[in-house]
């Protein structure tokens, strides 16, 4: 099966911000791009009832999707782009389409006021089941967002790119989280920055008094196993620059802040076979609704 980027588009602002970020990955990877528009059927008559004039919901439902390829085609010249349209519940037809994808790219609509995503009830049902890599990019994500600003101080799409942030969790490593955001970082010609938060343990904080000596040894830790964790990932990726952060207080909270100058941020999901409810960590749960940059998503077992 040919390796595919697949985009879930509906129309929305969100999802053309998907299909565009699609493109730009398929141009860096060398790979097509499939547009996937799914239309849940309805009753027949509201079916047929016109919309905009003659149309019908059906025949705009297939419109959106060719018209998209047509655009980004034009917009990403040397992208091989197709369309399909298909009818049934978009969480399962998206979940079947990533089966056989290299990514599903979906959007999220940015949160009013503040960055971040809003993601809807497709969107965690994706994430939670799909097991390629999924990315969500929230609407208005434009590629000058992804890279430095130009010597003026003017967003630019041909500066270099921000650095990708990895979240990474010592005690569960995962090989394939940690190579796919090497992977992203080498592909873009950019840093890596390698995130884990930690807390104290419950004794420290209960405890009568505030042992200094004892935090500097177990910050001392976590700065060496993370070292420990990336060391064979610096031998293979020598032209990755990494800065290493192990700060202590909340996971999610300092991956949020680091995705503020990020191109895109990775984090991991564990798979669980389970057919039924949302199985995200915690962690994954609060990146997904505040990252402000592209947030890959990579199930691991």
């Amino acid at each position: 099966m040919t390796r595919t980027i697949i985009v879930g588009l509906d129309g929305s602002p969100e999802s053309r911000a998907a299909a565009e970020w699609a493109a730009r990955e398929a141009k860096l990877r060398g790979l097509p791009v499939k547009i996937l528009h799914v239309w849940e059927p309805v009753p027949e008559p509201v079916a047929q009832a016109p919309l905009l004039g003659a149309e019908t919901r059906q025949h705009w439902s297939e419109k959106i999707p060719r018209d998209s390829a047509e655009g980004l085609r034009l917009r990403h010249p040397g992208v091989e782009v197709t369309a399909e349209h298909l009818a049934g519940r978009p969480s399962e037809m998206l979940c079947e389409a990533a089966k056989g994808a290299e990514l599903l790219v979906l959007g999220s609509r940015g949160l009013s006021g503040i960055g971040g995503f809003l993601v809807g009830s497709v969107g965690l049902a994706v994430v939670a089941h799909a097991e390629c890599p999924v990315v969500l990019v929230r609407a208005g994500e434009q590629a000058a967002d992804e890279h430095e600003m130009d010597p003026a101080g003017i967003p630019s799409a041909v500066t270099r790119y921000r650095p990708v942030v990895l979240g990474i969790d010592i005690d569960n490593l995962d090989a394939s989280v940690i190579e796919f955001a090497f992977d992203e970082a080498a592909r873009r010609d950019t840093g890596l920055r390698a995130v884990h938060g930690w807390s104290l343990p419950p004794y420290y904080m209960d405890g009568p008094t505030t042992d200094l000596e004892r935090y500097d040894q177990i910050a001392h830790w976590h700065v060496s196993a993370l070292a420990e964790a990336l060391s064979l990932w610096r031998q293979k990726y020598p032209s990755v620059e990494v800065a290493e952060e192990s700060p202590s207080g909340s996971p999610a909270g300092r991956l949020i802040d680091a995705s503020r100058r990020a191109s895109l941020v990775v984090v991991g999901r564990r798979i669980r076979r389970h057919p039924f409810g949302v199985h995200i960590g915690p962690v994954t749960h609060a990146v997904l609704h505040h990252a402000t940059a592209p947030l890959a998503v990579v199930a691991h077992d």
